[in-house]
């Protein structure tokens, strides 16, 4: 997969060529030091997937990745851990905080890939976009579903997917990826459209970007949800919801 470092450091970007380097996965086209020489590169030259600073003079990097390519991948890296909640309203891959270790670096690779290789694939045509509010808990509920399963189409099968097996849910762009604890499964969907047909007595939508099934959760605080060995994060517009929908009736108190 080509890809390009934007970062307004020289070490940074020296760092992060040689991580790119040692992955054969990646060929490395250009490393730009602001957002403004990277925007001429990728209006003229196809990229799969962008390593981007955040605090950059000029434009800052999550400034421009709202500019990108549907078809281009975003992977933040910054020192600054407090842009992580952010970096998922934009549909970052991921989120890599400085000095970016090795083996972090590949777990971000590899999830990049495995997106990128579905959108090259073209396996489905994406649903169209659509304009959503976050949800209050004001709001009227959903009616509940009865089934206790749906079906996937994924790689030109049908996937049946129990709700009490799944994990969580992911989106990003126009796919979404449903975690279970034996496989993870990707389709072209909004993750509006998904969260619609789950229980929504059992599934709670706490970001942009992920739904969780409550009854799986191990652990939370106030910025993160952790499901096995998945961290997740809890987005502002949604942590009052979840807060009072999903947690306050099964929280006991001294």
């Amino acid at each position: 997969m080509n890809c390009i470092i934007i970062d307004d450091e020289p070490l940074a970007r020296q760092g992060m060529r040689l991580l790119v380097d040692k992955t054969s996965q990646l060929t490395l086209l250009g490393s730009f030091s602001n957002a403004e020489a990277a925007g001429k590169f990728l209006s003229a030259n196809k990229v799969g997937l962008v390593f981007l600073d955040i605090r950059m003079p000029g434009t800052s990097g999550m400034d421009f990745a709202r500019t990108i390519s549907a078809e281009t991948l975003v992977i933040f890296t910054t020192a600054y851990a407090d842009f992580a909640l952010d970096s998922y309203e934009v549909d970052a891959i991921d989120y890599l905080i400085k000095p970016i270790r090795p083996e972090r670096f590949q777990k971000a690779v590899t999830k990049a890939l495995s997106y990128h290789e579905l959108l090259a694939a073209g396996a489905a045509t994406p649903p169209p976009p659509t304009t959503e509010a976050p949800p209050s808990p004001t709001n009227d509920p959903a009616p509940p579903t009865t089934e206790e399963y749906f079906f996937i189409k994924a790689d030109r099968k049908f996937f049946k997917i129990e709700f009490r097996n799944i994990l969580f849910v992911e989106g990003l762009k126009d796919y979404v990826v449903l975690y279970t604890e034996e496989q993870k499964i990707m389709t072209a969907m909004n993750i509006k459209t998904i969260h619609d047909q789950l229980p929504q007595t059992s599934f709670a939508r706490v970001s942009k970007s992920f739904i969780v099934n409550v009854k799986m959760i191990d652990s939370f605080d106030n910025n993160t949800i952790y499901i096995r060995q998945h961290e997740i994060p809890i987005g502002n517009a949604y942590r009052s919801c979840f807060f009072d929908e999903f947690v306050a009736r099964k929280l006991l108190s001294r």
